[in-house]
């Protein structure tokens, strides 16, 4: 009798609700329908704490036209795109960074554009640990995961990268665990000196995957499901469509990247 190979989970963890869709939805969906399965894990998908919210928190809400529901109708949004993709999804607690307030004095962290863009807050200083930690609690024994390479910079995408890293530094015993990254959709197109960077580091080895007529069709679609935010990005969907079209065909696919060392 033949032994049935194992199908190994692919875990694509995504900062913000939106993060693989628009990174690696293509790739998503082939593998779902290749019979593999793709899970999203979005990490900071937690309701914003009690409390006034910031000047730039409303005037997100104002341009996302959500109102005092936007993480809900943005998980909402990522529960239809994971459905586009054939993808199952998990929402972890952490709100996002534009909602996050220090544990002591309650000061907003992340008040201004600008401040999403650089190093953790001083008073996040413990939070890579614990959410190394629930990783480590709440991932398959046995798993690809998909972690973003953080171009562009954004907190909650170096927060998840850091996390992943540390997990992978000293991961517990018994599991069967490959990492690979993938770049940040569309800060990739916007800091392509920080991608050459890396395409040129000999110490990074890469694949590009194949996606279908049919995968990118559905990559536009769960992209699109994400309403609230492409405004964030482009004037209107014909030009996500465009500009997502050209990026697939850029690498003939999806570039994923991981360490030579690496697992």
């Amino acid at each position: 009798m033949v032994k049935k190979k194992k199908v190994m989970d692919w875990v694509y963890l995504s900062a913000h609700l939106d993060d693989v869709a628009l990174s690696c939805g293509g790739l998503v969906w082939e593998q779902a329908h290749a019979g593999l399965r793709p899970s999203i894990w979005t990490i900071c998908a937690g309701d914003p704490p009690p409390g006034v919210l910031s000047p730039f928190a409303h005037a997100l809400h104002d341009r996302w036209q959500s109102g005092e529901e936007a993480v809900k109708q943005r998980r909402a949004e990522d529960i239809a795109s994971c459905r586009v993709l054939g993808a199952s999804y998990r929402h972890l607690p952490i709100p996002d960074c534009i909602y996050r307030r220090g544990p002591g004095d309650g000061e907003v962290l992340y008040p201004t554009e600008a401040s999403l863009f650089g190093a953790l807050h001083e008073q996040e200083a413990g939070l890579v640990e614990r959410l190394s930690e629930e990783l480590a609690n709440s991932l398959p024994r046995q798993a690809v995961v998909v972690a973003p390479l953080a171009i562009g910079g954004h907190v909650d995408h170096r927060l998840t990268r850091a996390a992943v890293e540390r997990l992978f530094l000293d991961p517990p015993a018994g599991v069967g665990w490959f990492l690979w990254y993938y770049a940040d959709y569309p800060y990739a197109g916007k800091h392509s000196a920080e991608l050459a960077q890396i395409l040129q580091d000999e110490s990074w080895e890469w694949c590009i995957f194949p996606v279908s007529g049919r995968g990118l069709d559905a990559w536009q679609r769960a992209v699109a499901a994400h309403a609230s935010q492409i405004s964030t990005f482009w004037r209107n969907l014909e030009q996500m469509r465009l500009e997502l079209t050209a990026y697939a065909r850029q690498s003939g696919g999806l570039r994923l990247w991981r360490r030579k060392s690496s697992r």
